[in-house]
């Protein structure tokens, strides 16, 4: 055997995007497909109505609970048929489907259990087609034409304006003023239901259920000979249409679909094993972008037929994730984690593995025609199925052409470099490189013996070989940051190295890196994915993977600087492995791409940039977040305040499963910047404030901005608290209040100012009675002062008068002893008139009073009775004198003194225990 059993079955699909009946939320089974001129989508379903705008599918329910069989849209309505009925649809303000039966309150009526399979439109008139009539309806003038059949009517057709239906038993007829004519008998038919009419230069293709197509003309019917005559033999066709490029789209019964082209060949063929989610096809449509939409037994399908992207799923998991590919003349070969498989160019058949290559395959290089694989295992050289192992060095991670030297390769293995030679036209192993063993997935030449090795965990050396490439004569590690995922590759004579932080040239005779800003904005940061970058020879171009695209570098043709070019398709859609990444050229502007599950075909002829509208789909608003209700698509009423939250439904309508939308939306007056872009096509807003409000939102599909801004406009009421009543009424409060506040604090302030007035008058009163009392304090102070000069003087004045009469007696006496009686009684006469001068008296009396002058008075009073003799005693006693001291100022001896006490506490009517002098001191 040349190699094993293992295979897959190899045909490159369209995109599918696959709708079920939870995604669209209504039955299995879809009878009709149609789209409106704003590229909605319509379809019939068994419940009712769908209508998918490219973000979600909403359901409007049959109005008799009927299947609806047909729909179509014509002018500005849905019109569609079901079970007894049929109608049309609108939209109403907002933005909900509402339906019209055309049924109602006519002069005909629908015959028991007839259901409406077809509708057509064709010059002002809608042709309703059950399997018992055709309801022709006269849109301008809402009348009707009926056309009555006896036998089954399977299928109306339109072909260049005219209309056709095949009557069961009777042949095929056309519709002429609105009459049936038979155009076609049933004999030439031999008993071939159609399932189609179409027009073949000027004369009718039909195309049967079972037997394939037949042509009409000059009265004839005959097979229409062409290659997929037998396949269309052994199919059941239930619908078909012709696509604009031609081609005929075949939906089949139990086999999925089937494209032909204009002369009858096969192009694809689609079923559950390779990408269709159920085989039964009940309605085909070719939408405005050239996708097919396929209305299925179960669910709803998109082919995108005018993809640039083909895919091949390995749905059996045989092959595993591409690591690398090869093409030669003769095969493609795909290198995997499971092998090395093969299939011959240009066909469908299986894919198959290569004997001997069991394992991971890390690289496959076409050399002059040869065609190395770098295994795990070691090198193999293929030959168109056969697998030799020229070198056992363990993991060969790819092969390199050495210049100057057609004989020797040099190749990257786990440990180190190796040279393989071509010796007698066959190419085998020579030697390991030594000096040298780290791990070399990535090197690159920057001159005859000088290379580049990177490796992601330790950074970049650069080598340094012997002329016969035996052994390393120096190596060392330059200054460049290691990274995750990095990359070497050289690329227009520049070695290119690639990190998460850029992508740097290489300056060989300053060793180091500068950083390229045009590549490394493309490629690092947020972007990056992977520094893998790939030197796509044939197609003079540089590849590499960011995060959302795929971006190829080209030579500018009119300046130096290149030019790039962007392929939208995200890391998690293209599904390739990170830090493997794989591209192939395959022919002008053909690539395949590896990836986790198959592998990808872009045509970068076929990719077109187109710019999609914006479509507001609803707007909802209430009071609570989760009950909300539907709102004016056009002239929205203002909101009440309390209904401030509003949640906007957006999409654009892009149908494409390898392309993704994003939005961006803004609400000036509330947030007036754009927000970031993101996949949701709805914004909510919470509790919005009153005022008026611009809703505008934008999309982004495959890096094109749409080509539109949405915009939505609408007012939130001022709450009943913020009213022009409420304000006027707020206003003359205020007034009011600030009357009743000024009044009060008026009041306040008057009240306070009386309460400082008093305060003040208090303090000055208190202040005037502390200087009063200062000023008494002060006066009673002087006073005391002039009482003790008082009590000075008056007690100087007694001394004096004690001392003088003390003085005088004395000298009384003297004399009395020593001078003649004569002459002494004179001196004593004079003496006796000096001591007994009352004016003497009178002064003591006066300076006496102003000690104490009130002292005489209360006496008197008191006592009546004494006598002045008896006052000058109580004056000597209230000074506190003795009897001894008393005795000179009254000139009388001790005795009499004492006499004269004794009547005095006789009139003052002391008793015996009573003390005269501390009676007279203390009165």
């Amino acid at each position: 055997m040349l190699f094993f059993s293992v295979k897959c079955y190899a045909q490159e699909i369209p995109p599918i995007q696959i709708f079920t009946p939870q995604d669209y939320d209504a039955e299995d089974q879809n009878w009709a497909i149609t789209q409106s001129n704003d590229d909605f989508i319509y379809v019939a379903n068994n419940k009712g109505l769908l209508e998918y705008k490219g973000a979600s599918w909403k359901l409007y329910n049959s109005p008799n609970d009927g299947i609806l069989r047909s729909v179509k849209f014509v002018g500005d309505k849905i019109y569609s048929g079901g079970f007894m009925d049929f109608g049309y649809w609108t939209r109403d303000k907002l933005g909900v489907m509402l339906y019209t039966s055309l049924v109602d309150d006519r002069n005909f009526s629908i015959k028991e259990d007839e259901e409406f399979w077809g509708i057509i439109d064709v010059e002002g008139y809608i042709l309703f087609q059950s399997l018992e009539r055709i309801y022709i309806y006269n849109i301008l003038e809402d009348s009707f034409d009926i056309v009555d059949s006896e036998f089954r009517i399977n299928k109306i057709f339109k072909v260049d304006g005219s209309i056709y239906f095949q009557e069961t038993e009777l042949g095929i007829f056309k519709i002429e003023n609105g009459k049936k004519v038979l155009i076609i008998p049933e004999v030439l038919l031999n008993g071939n239901i159609l399932v189609n009419i179409f027009n073949s230069d000027a004369n009718l293709l039909l195309q049967t259920k079972e037997n394939g197509f037949y042509k009409f003309q000059n009265g004839k019917v005959s097979k229409w000979v062409i290659e997929s005559n037998n396949l269309l033999s052994q199919l059941s066709i239930y619908n078909s249409i012709r696509l604009k490029d031609g081609s005929f789209l075949l939906g089949t019964i139990a086999n999925g679909i089937i494209q032909l082209d204009k002369d009858g060949k096969k192009i694809l063929k689609i079923d559950k094993s390779n990408g269709l989610s159920n085989n039964t096809i009940l309605s085909v449509y070719e939408d405005n972008f050239g996708s097919v939409w396929l209305g299925l037994d179960n669910g709803i399908n998109i082919v995108n037929l005018n993809s640039a992207f083909k895919v091949y799923i390995d749905n059996l998991g045989v092959l595993g994730t591409i690591y690398t590919a090869a093409k030669t003349d003769d095969f493609l070969y795909l290198g995997t984690n499971q092998g090395l498989f093969y299939q011959p160019n240009d066909s469908d058949v299986k894919f198959k593995q290569i004997e001997g290559t069991k394992g991971q395959v890390w690289n496959l290089s076409v050399i002059n025609g040869t065609l190395f694989c770098g295994h795990d295992k070691g090198t193999f050289l293929i030959n168109n199925t056969r697998a030799e192992r020229i070198s056992s060095e363990l993991g060969s991670w790819c092969i390199k052409e050495i210049e100057g030297h057609p004989n020797l390769l040099i190749q990257g293995n786990y440990k180190g470099l190796t040279i393989l030679e071509k010796y007698n036209n066959t190419w085998r192993f020579r030697n390991k490189i030594n000096g040298f063993n780290i791990s070399s997935r990535y090197f690159e030449f920057v001159d005859s013996n000088q290379l580049l090795v990177s490796h992601e965990h330790k950074g970049i050396y650069k080598i340094t070989l012997d002329n016969t490439f035996s052994k390393v004569i120096d190596y060392k590690k330059l200054p460049i940051k290691k990274g995750v995922k990095s990359g070497i590759v050289k690329y227009q004579n520049e070695v290119l190295y690639s990190n998460k932080s850029g992508v740097f040239n290489y300056d060989n005779n300053a060793e180091s890196f500068l950083k390229d800003s045009i590549l490394s904005s493309l490629f690092s940061d947020e972007k990056y994915v992977s520094g893998k970058l790939f030197n796509d020879r044939k197609g003079k171009k540089l590849w590499g993977f960011s995060e959302s695209e795929m971006i190829f570098v080209e030579p500018g043709k009119l300046s130096t600087e290149p030019k790039i070019n962007v392929v939208t398709l995200s890391n998690d859609v293209r599904k390739t492995k990170s830090g493997y990444e794989n591209i192939l050229y395959l022919s002008d502007n053909d690539y395949l791409i590896g990836t986790t599950e198959g592998f990808l075909n872009v045509d970068l002829n076929k990719l077109v940039e187109k710019s999609l509208k914006v479509h507001m789909n609803s707007v909802r608003y209430g009071a609570l977040p989760d009950e909300l209700t539907e709102l004016d698509l056009v002239n929205p009423d203002p909101l009440k305040n309390k209904f401030n939250n509003i949640r906007f439904n957006y999409s654009v309508t892009n149908y494409n499963k390898l392309s993704t939308s994003k939005y961006q939306s803004r609400l000036i007056g509330f947030y007036d910047h754009w927000s970031d872009w993101g996949i949701s096509p709805e914004t909510f807003y919470k509790n919005l404030p009153h005022g008026e409000y611009t809703f505008e939102a934008r999309a982004i599909t495959d890096g094109i901005l749409s080509n539109n801004i949405m915009s939505y406009s609408f007012t939130i009421n001022r709450p009943w608290y913020f009213s022009l009543i409420a304000i006027i009424l707020y206003v003359i409060l205020l007034f009011l209040f600030l009357y009743i506040l000024y009044f009060y604090n008026k009041k306040h302030y008057e009240r306070k100012q009386i309460k400082v007035i008093e305060k003040k008058e208090r303090e000055l009163e208190l202040e005037q009675l502390g200087n009063q009392r200062q000023l008494i304090q002060f006066k009673n102070k002087n006073l005391q002062l002039d009482i003790e000069n008082k009590n000075r003087e008056l007690g100087m004045a007694t001394m004096n008068l004690v001392k003088r009469n003390e003085l005088l007696s004395n000298i009384k006496d003297e004399l009395s002893e020593t001078k003649s009686l004569a002459d002494v009684s004179k001196v004593v006469k004079r003496i006796n008139k000096s001591i007994n001068n009352t004016g003497d008296w009178k002064l003591f009396e006066e300076a006496f009073n102003n000690v104490d002058k009130d002292f005489m008075k209360k006496i008197k009073t008191l006592h009546p009775s004494i006598t002045a003799s008896d006052l000058r005693l109580c004056a000597y006693l209230r000074l506190n004198l003795s009897s001894k001291e008393i005795a000179p100022l009254l000139n009388i001896s001790h005795k009499s003194v004492e006499v004269k006490r004794y009547r005095l506490r006789k009139k003052l009517e002391l008793s015996h225990d009573d003390s005269l002098s501390s009676y007279i001191i203390e009165l």
